[in-house]
């Protein structure tokens, strides 16, 4: 048995340790240290304005959390009724100069400076540029609200899944020179 410090977990937007080495640790125990001073991240857009059109400009964490909920719920389906893993890609972070070529060519894009210089996309606004919301072939698809989300419309197996995921891959790589990395482990 072994116990983890924080830095020994290596946490990172969606990644850990216990991601890269699935296979050698079992998670038997977790102990939290919360804070007892709230620290919101109210820099996701829609967040803010659902908070503003709710009239709260001074919001508590109760007041994010179901701002968030709520509209994660509007957007992602529900796995008892489509099935799904929830946002298949991760976010990819890029060098600033590719960010502004694909800007040039792209004035929607909306990026997110990260503190090495670097710029996180959002992939869904990606996928949906190059056509694929919404997309379909045979049970295996592209969710019609959230293009992050890839769909089992029925009885797709996980080989049509994953060969949709690779083709969509592919199509951003050639479109905008961006390689998206799918979230979801695959054993």
């Amino acid at each position: 048995m072994r116990e983890f410090s924080l830095p020994d977990c290596a946490f990172g937007y969606r990644d850990s340790v216990f991601k890269h080495q699935v296979a050698r640790w079992l998670i038997l125990r977790v102990r939290f240290k919360l804070s007892r001073v709230a620290r919101l991240h109210l820099e996701y857009g829609p967040v803010r304005q659902r908070l503003d059109e709710q009239g709260i400009d001074q919001p508590t964490p109760f007041d994010v959390s179901r701002a968030i909920c709520a509209i994660r719920s509007e957007k992602l389906p529900d796995p008892a009724v489509l099935g799904n893993a929830g946002s298949f890609f991760k976010n990819p972070i890029i060098a600033a100069e590719l960010y502004a070529t694909i800007k040039q060519r792209h004035p929607g894009v909306v990026g997110y400076p990260q503190d090495d210089g670097r710029v996180k996309l959002a992939a869904g606004w990606l996928i949906e540029q190059a056509g694929w919301k919404g997309y379909r072939d045979g049970d295996a698809g592209v969710h019609k609200l959230q293009s992050l989300v890839l769909v089992n419309y029925g009885q797709a197996s996980g080989l049509q899944l994953l060969s949709l995921a690779r083709r969509i891959q592919t199509d951003i790589a050639e479109r905008f020179g961006v390689e998206l990395e799918m979230e979801p482990n695959l054993y």
